[in-house]
């Protein structure tokens, strides 16, 4: 393709050569740089791809597009823009040919809920007869291939690549998670969206690589909503009501408390199901979701609405919401021969926590027994605060380590402790994460309910100097073998 060709959309502060020029790939990564390439320098959290332009030229690297001045030693073309993120992902949107454009694509953003709404989205739609690629923090699919996650939201190039393959295996629809990360650093930016979801806001994902504020997560949020065609919010929250006020693309609301175009009532919740009825601008049926909780509701009416759009049966939505399965979500893990029932969730934060361990709560026959975290390196915040609710509601609590980073776990640990000392809730601390899985298995007794929030479907844990295969299945299961 011609540089000129994947430049027509890019708003181009200077050129320093001739882009009537033949380029044979595009990459923002200079170690990947060939003869031909087009290399985009962007300035990351870690380090500053202007820093290796002069690497790129030597691979053979034959343009740059930077938003710094950069001094190389060759004749490559130098095309300064103001914001390189930006132009990346309108450059690898036009090298690939905009396949988002080629596929209905629905984004989902919010605080919590939207892996398993997507989940719910894409269940539904196979049901419906649909092929669809899902996008998101557990895995990426295409049809039955399964791609590991390195982030919720891919860089844009990489996104835009798997749209391609996307459409490539036939691919009509694409469900994806949207990062408030992917939003502010331009990741979605040149993504056609069909339709647009609002699960809802709380604190999380604010700290040194991530939001500054609450301010900043927001706004970084509600820009999904100048890139779709039609939103849909949770107007039970607050934010949901402010997106729906400012957005100019045609809004519909779903709630529970709320008047709402898809909204819930007659709510009914079991110990392995919650089921409701549903009333929307296209029917109104009573609906059942195979994990229990208010959250639940409020994720199966985001995938309701979205379905709803599509023109999706009452039927289809039915047979996908009752079968869908969410790693590491409210997922059971097997305990053959025990009395007691281990349990890991992807809780994180304040919020999630407290509606994990209230939903389990309001069924439980036995103990409830609470085992979590918090990570290194994010909201310090948050942690007694999770500390409190862990001691408020669950009949024990063992607090651990999670992610601790480069952070000493101790002093963790130390943190969420000073939460639970406000409330009469029992505890016990256990650095090591195994140990306490382990403490919790040999101490329950019959119809008493483990709670490992926290990793959910992660596979690993982070230490300062280590990255370790960490699955807490794969430990509960080891656990019994041991006897």
């Amino acid at each position: 393709m011609l540089l000129n060709e994947l430049l027509k959309n890019i708003e181009v502060l200077e050129i320093n050569g001739d882009v009537d020029i033949e380029i044979r790939g595009v990459t923002y990564d200079s170690r990947k740089s060939l003869p031909d390439y087009l290399f985009i320098c962007i300035d990351g959290f870690a380090t500053d791809g202007h820093r290796f332009a002069q690497q790129a030229v030597d691979n053979g690297a034959t343009a740059l597009v930077v938003e710094k001045d950069v001094s190389i030693i060759g004749d490559a073309v130098i095309i300064k823009v103001s914001n390189s993120r930006g132009a990346l992902a309108e450059l690898s949107a036009q090298w690939f040919g905009n396949p988002s454009k080629n596929m209905k694509l629905i984004g989902i953003t919010g605080t919590k809920g939207k892996t398993t709404s997507t989940y719910m989205v894409q269940s539904i739609l196979e049901k419906a007869g649909n092929t669809v690629g899902l996008i998101g923090t557990v895995a990426n699919c295409i049809g039955s291939e399964k791609i590991p996650a390195r982030r919720t939201t891919p860089e844009s190039y990489d996104l835009q690549e798997m749209f391609e393959k996307m459409r490539d295996k036939g691919a009509d629809t694409v469900v994806m998670e949207v990062s408030s990360q992917g939003l502010k650093l331009h990741r979605v930016s040149s993504c056609d969206f069909d339709i647009g979801v609002f699960t809802n806001f709380s604190k999380d994902h604010i700290g040194g690589f991530e939001h500054p504020d609450m301010e900043d997560y927001f706004n970084s949020k509600k820009k999904l909503f100048s890139l779709c065609k039609k939103g849909i919010v949770n107007i039970d929250s607050p934010q949901g009501e402010i997106i729906a006020g400012e957005a100019k693309c045609e809004i519909y609301t779903y709630g529970i408390e709320k008047e709402a175009d898809i909204k819930a009532k007659n709510i009914i919740t079991h110990s392995n199901s919650v089921e409701f009825e549903c009333i929307t601008p296209w029917f109104t049926e009573t609906f059942k979701v195979s994990v229990p909780g208010l959250f639940s509701v409020y994720n199966a009416l985001a995938a309701i609405s979205v379905c709803g759009l599509l023109g999706v049966s009452p039927q289809a939505i039915k047979e996908g919401l009752i079968k869908v399965q969410i790693p590491g979500r409210a997922e059971v893990v097997p305990t053959p021969g025990k009395p007691y029932t281990v349990m890991v969730d992807y809780a994180h934060s304040p919020d999630s926590l407290e509606n994990i361990l209230s939903t389990i709560k309001s069924f439980v026959k036995g103990r409830l027994i609470s085992v979590f975290g918090c990570g290194g390196d994010r909201d310090k915040s948050k942690r007694p605060v999770m500390g409190e609710i862990s001691g408020r509601i669950a009949d024990f609590t063992i607090i651990t380590s999670d992610n601790p980073r480069t952070e000493v776990p101790t002093d963790i640990l130390a943190e969420i402790e000073n939460g639970i000392k406000r409330t009469e809730g029992k505890y016990i601390v256990i650095e090591d994460r195994t140990e306490a899985i382990r403490y919790a298995m040999s101490n329950a007794k019959k119809d008493d309910i483990i709670v490992l929030s926290g990793k959910g479907h992660e596979t690993y844990q982070i230490f300062k100097d280590k990255t370790i295969h960490y699955d807490e299945r794969e430990i509960v299961t080891n656990i019994l073998r041991e006897g």
